[in-house]
């Protein structure tokens, strides 16, 4: 169940708190305590918190400098040294440590994934935000323009997005977010339908209040738990998309930028030789993509009561 399906069944009043048995606490310490005995989410937590940390600490914890190169003499046509105790994981094809360039290719893919995220969370939550809160036509004519956007399968759209632009990590950027803005309008809209016919709403209409105030100051905040928990998901996504964007030939043309897609499409010609070359960065991204995914199911079920076991 992803997290518009969990809002597009709620119901109006939501469980009451004895349901859910965390009687007397608030809705986000309730969801604290279901998402602290969810033990995959706790591994998913840690596989986040261990990536987020190395590629924050990268020049701290690289033995080298990232692609230097200055090993090149070393490899040949038909041999890539191995670990050594100057190495641990050995050189890559172009002379440069190969635990160097995937702790700087953790914080390229940390960088690029964050701000995508952030971009196509902030420009779907606008289209959201207009078709759920103000509806009639404006409703219509956002909503056609999501169905069009979604009816393109999302790599396709981001590798179309940074085929338009040039090479680079900005490029990158605005294609993941390009291909993740109608996830993200869709489920906002959807919880603030889900919200129009809560009790509080019909006593502030009653009140007299203006529905841009309503919207935006009590509708908007109390939808906003299931986009976070979408956000989570899509750095999963986001993580693949951009290594495979750089696995396209799209990404940043620098060599010196160490980027996770780009060390497999090297790998190719050394695979026999030396198989580690595409096994580090391969295992990098599903570690890192299972480590979001885990988290973000697990908060898509701490949020929602009725999933408790």
């Amino acid at each position: 169940m992803t997290a518009l399906d969990a809002v597009a069944a709620q119901p109006a009043g939501g469980p009451p708190p004895e349901a859910t048995g965390d009687s007397g606490a608030g809705p986000w310490l309730a969801a604290w305590r279901r998402l602290r005995r969810n033990p995959a989410g706790l591994v998913g937590a840690v596989l986040v918190a261990a990536f987020v940390l190395v590629a924050l600490l990268a020049p701290l914890l690289a033995p080298h400098r990232p692609a230097s190169a200055e090993w090149f003499g070393q490899v040949t046509p038909t041999s890539v040294p191995g670990p050594s105790a100057g190495h641990p994981l050995g050189l890559d094809a172009f002379g440069s440590d190969l635990l160097t360039q995937l702790l700087y290719g953790a914080r390229s893919s940390l960088v690029i994934g964050v701000v995508s995220t952030a971009v196509g969370l902030a420009a779907g939550a606008v289209l959201g935000l207009l078709a759920g809160g103000i509806g009639g036509w404006v409703d219509t004519v956002v909503m056609r323009l999501v169905d069009v956007l979604l009816s393109i399968p999302s790599l396709l759209l981001a590798v179309s997005v940074a085929a338009l632009i040039e090479r680079g990590s900005l490029s990158i950027m605005l294609a993941v977010a390009a291909a993740q803005v109608p996830v993200f309008a869709r489920l906002l809209r959807a919880s603030l339908l889900a919200q129009r016919g809560q009790e509080y709403v019909v006593a502030l209409r009653s009140l007299g209040l203006r529905q841009r105030r309503i919207v935006v100051g009590h509708m908007l905040p109390n939808s906003l738990g299931p986009v976070l928990v979408q956000a989570t998901l899509v750095l999963a996504t986001a993580v693949i998309e951009v290594a495979a964007l750089s696995f396209l030939g799209l990404g940043d043309p620098d060599p010196a930028v160490a980027e996770w897609g780009r060390m497999l499409v090297t790998a190719q010609d050394r695979l026999e030789q030396a198989p580690r070359l595409a096994l580090y960065p391969g295992l990098c991204i599903a570690v890192t993509a299972l480590g979001f995914t885990l988290l973000g199911e697990a908060l898509r079920e701490a949020l929602d009561p009725r999933s408790e076991r």
